[in-house]
């Protein structure tokens, strides 16, 4: 077995003494605002215990995750489609998923929400049915748009055009080498999108649609404008009789940070997994370098 090459071995870094006055002075300044916080009897932290569990919160809560898990669900199957329809090679395809995506990305969201809550005001009715024929339904606009079914619709089209550029950024990420084999073989396209294109992007598709998730837990606070009964809107009903706003924001805000972090949690477990798997191939390298024997030219 040859020596471990000095080159190789890890190289500790001391501790500057200007690093330890900053850790002192990140500590004193923390200590100072938690105990600022804790004592400042206008929070009112018993209120901010009493209403943690409310009944109401809890709803809100429920509505919230619900509209979270629904949204990211909808628009990553239609972000899908968006993704193979802007990488298509047929023109047409590929202009109507860019425009899908340029205006959905470049309207804010609350925008959205917003017009689908009235797009009544433009078609109050719409007429369903099968051409050339006398079958089809009237189906009143105003009615079918309910503030939860405007909230999901918004957020699932917004959504998808996101997913849309993460989907087709993990598409790019496969080589082409492994296409270029995918074609020699006889693959549809379909088959090859399953079997080579899909599996392959996960790696790079997985973490980005992690931090969609929480972005869009977060995100749905705005859809209480429609009047949509969700966390933030729940605590806005409460505080609204009660007058006490800030103990009800806090209530909030703590939900919204306690269901982050729940989140983060297997975010960054499949973030060590695919990161694991992508690092395997030179950590053996490098172990093989170290246990090559001295005599073997490099």
């Amino acid at each position: 077995m040859g020596a471990i090459n000095p080159a190789l071995k890890p190289r500790l870094r001391r501790r500057s003494v200007f690093e330890y006055l900053a850790w002192v002075v990140c500590i004193l300044l923390g200590l100072g605002i938690l105990i600022s916080v804790l004592t400042n009897p206008n929070f009112k932290w018993h209120v901010v215990a009493r209403y943690f569990t409310h009944e109401t919160i809890i709803r809100g809560l429920m509505l919230t995750i619900f509209l979270t898990l629904a949204s990211m669900a909808l628009g990553t199957v239609l972000g899908l489609v968006l993704a193979i329809m802007r990488s298509s090679s047929i023109k047409p395809v590929a202009a109507t998923a860019g425009v899908y995506i340029t205006l959905f990305r470049g309207t804010p969201v609350l925008v959205q929400l917003i017009f689908w809550f009235n797009i009544a005001a433009l078609y109050p009715n719409l007429t369903i049915g099968i051409p050339f024929t006398d079958f089809s339904t009237a189906v009143d606009v105003n009615a079918l748009m309910a503030p939860i079914t405007a909230a999901l619709v918004g957020l699932t089209l917004n959504e998808a055009a996101y997913m849309a550029e993460i989907i087709r950024g993990g598409f790019s990420a496969v080589g082409k080498g492994q296409i270029e084999a995918a074609d020699s073989l006889g693959m549809s396209a379909v088959m090859k999108m399953r079997k080579v294109i899909i599996p392959q992007a996960m790696p790079s598709i997985i973490p980005a649609t992690g931090n969609q998730v929480i972005g869009m837990f977060k995100e749905t606070s705005l859809v209480s404008v429609l009047g949509v009964a969700e966390l933030l809107q729940s605590a806005q009903l409460i505080y609204a009789r009660t007058y006490e706003t800030i103990p009800l924001l806090i209530v909030a805000s703590l939900w919204y940070l306690v269901m982050t972090l729940l989140l983060s949690y297997p975010q960054a477990k499949l973030e060590q997994r695919y990161s694991r798997a992508t690092s395997a191939l030179p950590r053996r390298a490098r172990r093989a370098s170290r246990t090559e024997p001295e005599g073997i030219a490099r």
